[in-house]
């Protein structure tokens, strides 16, 4: 999942010949999950088609406030258009639409929509050397800059003209990866790095038998999808789970074992900001294991030596710097608060998520999860029954209230 997934994006077509690279970035977004408006200027359907773009996109591409040609057309409401977008992109920006847009003239329907937009506006101008150094231009330029509008600057090299020099719009998966970094500079997570486990794990007794856990991964996987959203840079140990999930920003490392997991805990550990122990990793192991399948015997009865697998949670808690937030889990049968409250004592814990087998529609298995979060000041925040992507957003935000700026 991207960044730009589910975002509402009117892409501004002006007309200049760079319009061509219009339509790769058009096909990035959609590739992104965003859904696209495109709007075109008159003259940029000189350069590019209409049939093209909406083919893209899969909406008509507006131009005109309304179809001459259609006496029962419909008008196309720049204000709604600028209401719906959550980004505006003017890509390729010219000279003529930058002038119109620092002076507010607003004589197409681009600009129009342009003016009442209140979404941030990205900017991506192309021309040629001289028009783009022209001091006029660079002040509609530098107004726009000043006005909150984003630029994003110009690339060098060979322009249409036959000259060499700045000019060029930039290439549309920089454009895209402006965009993208802009957007989550804002985010509450920008550039932290958090490490989430997730899921079971699995001890063989024998080559087809395990010890584990009904845990489904289910409540990981989402803690992290919401930490993405917050601009984390996120890695994801999970034991076995169905669960799947593809986001640029999420690294997924796959274990079966309690000791497969510390080892990839460890090994990243340091390099986290924020760690959260959600997995239900097992307390116990068979002290031997069988590489084949132990035949039944009607007059044996099989036992199992077991010992303990290391502790995890205590480890990281004996071995995080001041700097570092962990996070537990707890999930608990009885004395719920007590038993939490004294694992975060035990384990150096900064907060733990709680759960009860006794509350129906939490715990493994489920959709929901029901929860108390208790941080190591001892105050603890209660939680009605949720679906695990909205408990996971509960968490963060308590997370970052507690140990970064309020939300």
């Amino acid at each position: 999942m991207s960044i730009l997934s589910g975002k509402n994006i009117l892409l501004g077509i002006s007309g200049g010949i760079a319009a061509y690279k219009s339509i790769f970035l058009l096909r990035l977004f959609i590739k992104k999950g965003a859904n696209v408006q495109v709007i075109m200027t008159p003259s940029a359907k000189d350069f590019v088609t209409p049939l093209t773009l909406s083919t893209l996109s899969n909406r008509p591409v507006l131009s005109e406030f309304f179809d001459k040609k259609n006496k029962n057309a419909v008008w196309n409401n720049h204000v709604d258009l600028g209401l719906w977008a959550d980004l505006f992109i003017i890509a390729p920006a010219t000279s003529n639409t930058l002038s119109k847009m620092a002076s507010a003239r607003a004589d197409n329907l681009l600009l129009a929509t342009y003016l009442s937009s209140k979404c941030p506006v990205y900017f991506a101008p192309a021309m040629d050397l001289d028009m783009h150094k022209n001091l006029a231009n660079q002040e509609n330029i530098k107004k726009l800059e000043d006005f909150g509008k984003k630029h994003i600057p110009v690339n060098s090299g060979f322009l249409a003209s036959g000259l060499e020099g700045e000019g060029r719009m930039s290439e549309p998966q920089e454009i895209i990866d402006f965009i993208s970094q802009d957007i989550k500079r804002e985010l509450k997570l920008y550039n932290k790095n958090v490490m989430i486990t997730a899921g079971p794990t699995y001890e063989s007794i024998d080559a087809v038998r395990f010890i584990g856990n009904f845990s489904s991964g289910k409540m990981g996987f989402a803690l992290a999808k919401t930490a993405s959203k917050l601009g984390a840079n996120v890695t994801l140990i999970t034991g076995p789970s169905s669960e799947n999930l593809i986001d640029d920003n999420i690294k997924i490392i796959n274990v079966v074992t309690a000791d497969q997991m510390f080892a990839e805990v460890k090994k990243h550990f340091s390099f986290s900001d924020i760690s959260i122990m959600s997995a239900a990793v097992s307390d116990y192991k068979p002290k031997n294991t069988v590489n084949t399948k132990i035949k039944k015997e009607n007059q044996n009865i099989l036992s199992i030596e077991l010992v303990e697998n290391i502790d995890i949670l205590k480890y990281l808690g004996l071995n995080k710097s001041k700097e570092q937030i962990l996070v537990g889990f707890a999930l608990e049968t009885d004395n719920e608060i007590i038993n939490a409250k004294s694992k975060i004592s035990k384990k150096n814990l900064d907060a733990i998520v709680l759960n009860s087998l006794r509350d129906e529609g939490a715990g493994f298995g489920h959709d929901t999860n029901k929860i108390s979060y208790i941080n190591s000041r001892g105050l603890i925040k209660k939680f009605k029954l949720k679906s695990k992507d909205k408990v996971s957003v509960d968490i963060f935000i308590e997370i970052i209230n507690d140990f970064y700026e309020k939300i």
